[in-house]
């Protein structure tokens, strides 16, 4: 299992886009140091290409080193370089490591693949939903939420409330847990309120979240106990490779969900190499999901996506039953 972005988008890669017997022609970096984000002129390992692959790096060809794309100008075979403009086709110039490697004519990058897990994983909401649990000390009134992506969080699932049955004995044998009604309202953003200092503060969402900020209310609960409230949350959008599976709100079986999502998108409205649709094509067909025809990869793909969404879906509720709303409160 994956357990971040980079790691989801290799397994895309080798479960779907490169078959292993027919990669994309490669080299590596050899610079002998580190290729800075400003260098246009670029060292390659010659001995890895052919020389039909070599010349393949002509004027105009696209290649691509880890997430950056650029544009060849000119091949020197001599010297092994080519002269690159750097950070096309909306792509971030940036600096690679020596023996890095370099993808000739890529069919599908990896800033496209990204990008489409970005896709997929926004695309899961409402019909799945992230999960997340916050603990709340009761008060009076509207208890404003200021964790870093709690304008995320959509409705109350359900809540709990802490407290000591004395009747029981002692504090420590007499902790009881019972359901509690609460409600969940969107401020405006940003949202400024006085603390119970009276110190006034500011709450300000500036990711790709909803514009809002998020306030719980509980209802009859005493001020000081504890409630422990299990919030519906929209998944949140990767920014980066490097960001956790965890982060973003996707559990585990969810991978197999955005990965064929991916390739679904990836290959929409395109020709393929016929090597990548027959290995997809044979990843189906492991999956009970035959394809009898390589025009209908797509549909065959978005299908077997449907069915895993549905099992998530009914395994999602299973878990989590949706709350009883009366005059707005969530009942768990």
């Amino acid at each position: 299992m994956s357990t971040n972005i980079g790691n989801l988008i290799d397994r895309v890669y080798r479960e779907y886009l490169e078959p292993m017997d027919d990669l994309t022609s490669y080299t590596v970096l050899n610079e002998g140091s580190e290729l800075s984000a400003s260098d246009t002129v670029i060292t390659f390992n010659g001995d890895l290409l052919t020389q039909e692959e070599e010349d393949a790096m002509d004027a105009g060809t696209i290649i691509e080193c880890e997430t950056e794309l650029m544009r060849c100008v000119s091949l020197d075979t001599v010297n092994n370089q080519v002269t690159v403009v750097r950070g096309v086709r909306g792509t971030t110039a940036s600096t690679h490591a020596d023996g890095s490697v370099v993808k000739i004519s890529p069919p599908f990058p990896r800033k496209n693949v990204f990008d489409a897990v970005c896709d997929q994983i926004k695309n899961l909401y409402p019909t799945l939903f992230a999960v997340e649990t916050k603990s709340i000390t009761a008060k009076t009134g509207y208890i404003p939420l200021e964790g870093a992506n709690d304008n995320y969080l959509i409705a109350p699932i359900k809540a709990i409330s802490q407290y000591t049955d004395f009747s029981s004995g002692s504090d420590e044998t007499g902790i009881v847990y019972t359901g509690v009604a609460v409600e969940l309202v969107d401020l405006p953003n940003p949202f400024t309120y006085t603390d119970s200092d009276g110190v006034s503060q500011t709450i300000t969402y500036s990711n790709n979240g909803p514009n809002k900020v998020n306030a719980v209310q509980v209802y009859n609960v005493n001020s000081g106990h504890t409630v422990f409230v299990t919030f519906k949350k929209k998944f949140i959008e990767p920014t980066a490779e490097t960001d956790t599976l965890t982060t973003v709100g996707l559990e585990n079986e969810y991978e197999p969900i955005i990965m064929a999502g991916v390739a679904a998108q990836l290959i929409a409205g395109r020709d393929i190499p016929t090597s990548t649709a027959d290995y997809i094509t044979d990843q189906l067909s492991v999956q009970s999901f035959p394809v009898d025809s390589a025009t209908r990869i797509r549909n065959s793909l978005l299908a077997y996506q449907r069915a895993l969404i549905q099992q998530a879906r009914k395994d999602l509720r299973a878990r989590y039953p949706e709350p009883v709303t009366i005059n707005n409160l969530n009942y768990g």
